[in-house]
């Protein structure tokens, strides 16, 4: 079947990128071909999938109106356009989580992100685990920021395990803080993002904000604050157990981690695993599984993704 689609030049490079990118990724996700004659879009192939890939164009071409066209858009506007669900969209694309510190609205980029936010908004506690690139750390951390601005919570606390040198930093070169900022560093590019280097430090001067690793959580119990528990995959079931009773009236916890990439010695039993399994008929806990469907970074970073699952797979 042949379907048109009246398309505009300009509108052609806002929706499928200077070098044609995104029409390869639409032709393969549905199985059609498309080529530009006389002012319009051809779409070529079976009936439904040329009448599926029409209105994807329709729904990009929207899109380009107000935000860039990534592939992280076109998978998300497939997706929906094969559950028929194209008019929930506008609610994705429109809502704001957080503003950066230089203006730039920040807004759920896949169903899975949505999801995920909603969780954060209505739960004490969420675990959100999925592949790299999903943007678990990102948006809690733009959640947090938010909590914080509209006075829900009185600090912010965010965590992880230093993993890499067992917990262990004393062989490290200086003083602790400079021991351990190379653990927390992508804890500290988001909120650089988000608030700013200057608002930043002055949150840790005044203890609104602290970034530490997670064994300096123990003994303590975290009141009217938003914490945040990044890497959670490399936690022992021991330290899951501890960070979990640490939640305290008012406060909101958030756990996140990628359950393919436990970097724990020996035969250790994940905390983040065992958590999933503990809490998954808790309904006061919500757990949010992310998956490659909402990467949004590189397209490369989603192949890669891929071709590890299907590597995992063979065998």
């Amino acid at each position: 079947m042949l379907k048109t689609v009246e398309l505009l030049s300009d509108s052609y490079t806002a929706v499928f990128g200077v070098n044609d990118q995104l029409s390869a990724l639409l032709e393969e996700s549905l199985d059609v071909r498309l080529r530009t004659q006389d002012g319009t879009l051809a779409i070529e192939g079976d009936q439904q999938q040329a009448e599926l890939a029409a209105q994807c164009v329709q729904a990009l071409i929207e899109i380009a109106r107000t935000r860039p066209v990534d592939p992280a858009a076109c998978r998300m506007v497939v997706h929906y356009a094969r559950e028929g669900r194209l008019g929930e969209l506008e609610e994705i694309m429109n809502r704001v989580v957080a503003v950066t510190a230089h203006g730039k609205p920040i807004t759920c980029r896949t169903a899975g992100q949505l999801k995920y936010v909603n969780a954060i908004r209505k739960h004490e506690l969420t675990i959100a685990e999925g592949p790299a690139g999903t943007g678990k750390t990102y948006l809690a951390v733009a959640m947090a920021v938010t909590a914080l601005k509209n006075r829900e919570v009185e600090r912010l606390i965010l965590t992880r395990p230093a993993v890499e040198a067992g917990e262990r930093l004393g062989f490290l070169p200086g003083d602790m803080s400079q021991k351990i900022d190379p653990y927390l560093r992508p804890l500290y590019d988001a909120l650089y993002e988000l608030t700013g280097s200057d608002s930043t430090q002055r949150m840790l001067d005044r203890g609104i904000l602290e970034i530490a690793p997670l064994a300096f959580m123990r003994g303590r119990t975290l009141s009217h604050a938003f914490v945040i528990l990044d890497e959670a995959q490399n936690t022992t079931s021991e330290q899951m157990k501890m960070f979990l009773t640490r939640l305290g009236a008012g406060s909101r916890f958030v756990i996140t981690g990628d359950a393919t990439q436990v970097d724990l010695p020996g035969s250790q039993v994940s905390g983040l695993h065992q958590a999933l399994e503990v809490l998954k008929d808790e309904p006061a806990v919500s757990i949010i599984r992310l998956t490659a469907e909402d990467v949004v970074r590189h397209e490369l970073v989603l192949k890669i993704i891929q071709a590890y699952e299907r590597y995992q797979k063979k065998r």
